[in-house]
């Protein structure tokens, strides 16, 4: 039995296959293949792609290495993300893929940024995003899809509940128009997320980003929160989270996980108490801390 999202971004992918929760277990497990082929895929060819590319993202891509997928944001002078892509180099093109409804605003500012670079920029209709079982994402040719995937395949439903419960945001739908990469990921080893190197040059929006890296606090943080079980619904992402009757934060993307029961994202404030109980939607929420209250340097100058 194959059931599809009916309707969001994902209208149309595969929810499950008639059994979410052993889905989840064989995707942990590393059993599973995830057909994303509703993800628009894109590429970026040229000699200078990669040096392209690395002066106007987020991310370290000058070494990147054939075969290694990686993501990336575009921000804009405020630090606030505008775009993401995920993306993998076969050591001629850069294979990249994007949120659904959103491929044509990324390629359009793409293009408008490449002035004298040698790169060129094309739709690939023809390629589909695919997770093959116990590896990360893919770009292959929509022929070759089934035989990438295997036999054991797992839905969205399988894959947001994992994504969610590994704290990983979905941009767009995690996030809104003011969130900035700090509010997303703790700092570590000079990395801020999988898609932001914190030690590289300049790019739009890095002045902003390492400010608040260095000396402030981001004005939110991703939390993942714990719905009560006993509610037959899910909250719709965006809806308002509350303490005491006050909004709080923005709910995000949530999903029923098969250890953990129904969980979500938010953004929450950064000063609400990390034991503060919640309610999103009408359903009760406890609070699991993903990204620390007082991340960042915070250096301060020593008094003479």
């Amino acid at each position: 039995m194959t059931v599809r999202v009916p309707e969001g971004p994902d209208a149309g992918a595969v929810w499950h296959y008639g059994d979410p929760y052993r889905e989840q277990k064989e995707l942990v497990a590393g059993r599973a293949g995830v057909d994303f082929s509703h993800r628009p895929v894109f590429t970026v060819s040229g000699r200078d792609r990669l040096k392209w590319l690395n002066d106007i993202t987020s991310q370290a891509l000058l070494g990147l290495a054939p075969g290694t997928p990686t993501v990336a944001y575009i921000l804009n002078a405020q630090g606030h993300l505008q775009h993401v892509f995920g993306a993998v180099d076969d050591g001629e093109t850069l294979w990249c893929h994007t949120e659904p409804g959103h491929a044509e605003p990324l390629t359009d500012w793409l293009r408008k940024m490449v002035f004298a670079a040698r790169v060129e920029i094309a739709e690939a209709p023809d390629h589909a995003v695919a997770i093959p079982p116990g590896s990360g994402p893919v770009v292959v040719p929509r022929a070759e899809l089934d035989a990438v995937l295997g036999e054991v395949r797992a839905g969205s439903w399988a894959t947001e509940a994992l994504r969610i419960a590994s704290g990983t945001p979905r941009i767009f739908l995690d996030t809104d128009d003011r969130t900035i990469p700090n509010e997303l990921a703790n700092p570590d080893d000079g990395r801020l997320g999988p898609a932001v190197a914190l030690g590289k040059g300049c790019y739009p929006g890095q002045e902003a980003v390492a400010r608040t890296y260095n000396l402030g606090r981001p004005p939110r943080r991703l939390t993942l929160l714990h719905l009560d079980g006993t509610a037959n619904d899910l909250p719709g992402v965006g809806a308002d989270v509350l303490a005491d009757g006050r909004p709080v934060g923005r709910m995000g993307t949530s999903e029923r996980h098969h250890e953990l029961g129904p969980i979500g994202l938010a953004l929450l404030k950064r000063n609400l108490p990390i034991d503060a109980q919640l309610e999103v939607a009408g359903i009760a929420a406890a609070q699991e801390v993903l990204v620390d209250p007082e991340t960042g340097l915070h250096f301060r100058p020593a008094r003479g």
